[in-house]
C-alpha cells in the first residue's frame, strides 16, 4: 500500500459466468487526488467503482477503504463507509418528479436526521459549489444534460463526502460543456480537499484534471502515471490507447 493511501484495491478479481472482468486488479488512491480510469469498453472501468461502495463483491481480493474491508466488513461498517462517499452516476440518476432541490436534498432527507432549515442549508451550499442556484426550482426535464450533471454532483458533495466518484461524468456532453464539467471537477477538489476517482472515456479531460491516470485493459492495470509520463509512455498498450483517441487535441 502507497504512503497517504485512501483506497487500495489488493489482487481484487471479479468474474462473471466463469470470465473474469478485473483479473488480479491492483491500485491505490491516494488521499486529496484526481485518479483518472481510462480504457477500453467492456474493460471493467465502471465494475471497478462499484466495488469500492460494495455494489459489486470481488470474486477474490480485497478493496481497503481507510483501513476497512469494504468487501467483508459488516453492513454497520459499510453504512459508514457509503456515508464518507458521494456518486456521480453515469446519467445523473435525478428523479423527474423533483425539482432540482428536492434531488440534491434527498440523502439527507433519506439518511440524516438533519432538521428542514440544515438541509435547506446543505442543499444551497452544494448547489452554489456546482454554479447552479438558478435551477435550485425548475424539473430535471426543463434544464439541460449539462445541468443535470452538476445537479447530480451537487447531490453526490452535499453530503460533505471524503470521496467522489464519477462514472462517465462527461458522456452525451458536447466538447464546450465537457470543459465545463471537468474544471468544476478540479476546483471542487481542491476547494473542497476530497478525494475524486474518475471514470472517464474522455482522454482529454482525464489529462487536463488528473493527478494521475490509470489505464486498464482486460481487467488490469496496465499504466499508472501522471499525464505527462502517460503521454510519453513507450508503453504499447498506451501507445495504442492514444492512438484511438487521436481525434482528441492532446
Amino acid at each position: 500500500m502507497t504512503d497517504g493511501a485512501l483506497i487500495s484495491f489488493e489482487n481484487v478479481t471479479k468474474k462473471f459466468n466463469g470470465t473474469a472482468v478485473l483479473d488480479g486488479l491492483s491500485f491505490d488512491v491516494v488521499k486529496g487526488e484526481i485518479l483518472a480510469i481510462a480504457g477500453p469498453s467492456g474493460t471493467g472501468k465502471s465494475v471497478t467503482l462499484k466495488h469500492l461502495v460494495r455494489l459489486l463483491t470481488p470474486t477474490s481480493g480485497r478493496i481497503v477503504f481507510d483501513g476497512v474491508d469494504v468487501a467483508s466488513c459488516d453492513s454497520k461498517t459499510l453504512a459508514k463507509v457509503r456515508d464518507r462517499i458521494g456518486y456521480l452516476f453515469q446519467g445523473g440518476a435525478l428523479l423527474a418528479w423533483m425539482t432540482v432541490a428536492d434531488n440534491v436534498a434527498l440523502p439527507l432527507r433519506e439518511c440524516t436526521n438533519l432538521s428542514d432549515d440544515e438541509i435547506d442549508a446543505r442543499v444551497a451550499k452544494a448547489l452554489e459549489d456546482v454554479e447552479l442556484s438558478e435551477a435550485a426550482g425548475r424539473y430535471p426535464a426543463e434544464i439541460s444534460g449539462g445541468m443535470q450533471k452538476r445537479a447530480g454532483l451537487a447531490r453526490a458533495i452535499v453530503r460533505e463526502s471524503d470521496v467522489i466518484l464519477y462514472d462517465e461524468p462527461t458522456s452525451g456532453l458536447d466538447p464546450v460543456t465537457s470543459v465545463t464539467i471537468n474544471n468544476l471537477i478540479r476546483r471542487l477538489n481542491k476547494k473542497l480537499g476530497i478525494t475524486s476517482v474518475v471514470v472517464t472515456h474522455d482522454l482529454l479531460g482525464a489529462l487536463a484534471i488528473a493527478d494521475r491516470i490509470l489505464l486498464l485493459k482486460d481487467g488490469r492495470v496496465v499504466e499508472c502515471s501522471t499525464p505527462k509520463d502517460f503521454v510519453d509512455s513507450p508503453n504499447r498498450d498506451v501507445r495504442e490507447f492514444l492512438a484511438a483517441t487521436k481525434g482528441q487535441a492532446i
